[in-house]
């Protein structure tokens, strides 16, 4: 089992899960953030919040009809490693795993830890097929002397991974660090406190020079060519230090200014891919995951045109299905390669 430092909750699962195919045809590893948007079932039993209960599909048909089209978007796209934010629960993600299975024949398995969030119940998972493997999936703490500083804000919907994931006969370890930080301008300084403790979860091995990814809905602001010093983007790039060793390098800056919207409304970047130094630059003296592009996949989402932000948040049923957009958030995608 391995260890992580910090860790609240650590589920080792190398010695129980099914053996994998090993990835002779050299597949790239592909790794996707989706913001699913209240992606809840019909069964609001499990709920306690109102406002989760309130968020809950409001009946059987609609939550299948939901659920195999989410299902749908995703084998269209086949990520080896799929980060989701706003579901419910783990129960959601195997029941989208088993439409993956039962539709489009693809076997993912699916891997969720309860957040603190106990206004929305909104949690962030993963799900994970072969050539890739879970090795270990944990949640970090918030010790109370970090709760006594101001310099910390508690990142209540995280979930930390170690992944194995296999090309040619050799094992590629990588860690992925999934995460929904707070939302709206005014929430930068939670924001900035947010990126400072997440730097701090993930410095030692971004550093040491190992392959680390955090991904999901940063909600920032952020909208420009270059990190603007001192915004929510440059503490959790690790800007904020004199050290450039523990930097992680935004993806996203690398599209195009044109394609990085994420969200239905205009010009929004809220979901982010990062990833460490060692994931861009090759190393020529091994065999090495090195970043080769990224994609924001509207067409993943948006059915027809992408969908007026306030008929889509008030009359979401009321929009025709083939008309109705799967989220408010685009997917986003990036491809490594072994070199």
């Amino acid at each position: 089992m391995r260890t992580l430092a910090g860790c609240l909750l650590c589920i080792s699962l190398s010695g129980t899960l099914i053996a994998q195919a090993p990835n002779a045809e050299g597949e790239p590893l592909t790794v996707m953030t989706w913001n699913l948007e209240w992606f809840y079932d019909d069964q609001s039993g499990d709920n306690f919040s109102d406002l989760a209960k309130e968020r809950s599909t409001s009946d059987r048909t609609r939550w299948n009809c939901r659920r195999d089209e989410v299902a749908k978007s995703i084998a269209e796209v086949r990520p080896t490693v799929l980060a989701v934010q706003e579901v419910e629960n783990r129960r959601v993600l195997w029941y989208l795993a088993q439409s993956l299975s039962r539709q489009h024949q693809l076997a993912y398995d699916e891997f969720g830890i309860e957040s603190r969030d106990y206004f929305t119940e909104q949690d962030v998972g993963l799900l994970i097929r072969a050539p890739a493997e879970l090795v270990a999936v944990s949640q970090h703490g918030y010790p109370r002397q970090l709760r006594s500083s101001n310099e910390y804000y508690d990142v209540t919907k995280h979930l930390r991974c170690e992944i194995a994931f296999m090309h040619r006969g050799r094992s590629y370890p990588v860690t992925i660090v999934t995460v929904h930080l707070r939302a709206t301008p005014e929430a930068e300084s939670f924001r900035i406190r947010q990126g400072r403790l997440l730097q701090r979860w993930i410095r030692d091995a971004v550093r040491s020079g190992q392959d680390v990814i955090v991904l999901g809905d940063l909600n920032t602001e952020e909208t420009g060519n270059e990190t603007r010093p001192g915004s929510d983007m440059a503490v959790l790039c690790g800007l904020e230090t004199a050290d450039p060793t523990d930097d992680l390098i935004d993806l996203n800056l690398k599209l195009p200014a044109t394609s990085r919207q994420t969200h239905l409304l205009s010009g929004r970047q809220y979901d982010r891919i990062l990833c460490s130094r060692s994931l861009v630059e090759d190393d020529p003296s091994r065999p090495d995951l090195v970043f080769s592009r990224i994609a924001v996949l509207p067409e993943s989402c948006v059915r027809g045109t992408v969908d007026e932000p306030m008929k889509h948040w008030e009359e979401f049923w009321q929009i025709p299905a083939s008309e109705r957009d799967l989220s408010d958030h685009f997917p986003v995608m990036a491809t490594f390669e072994v070199r």
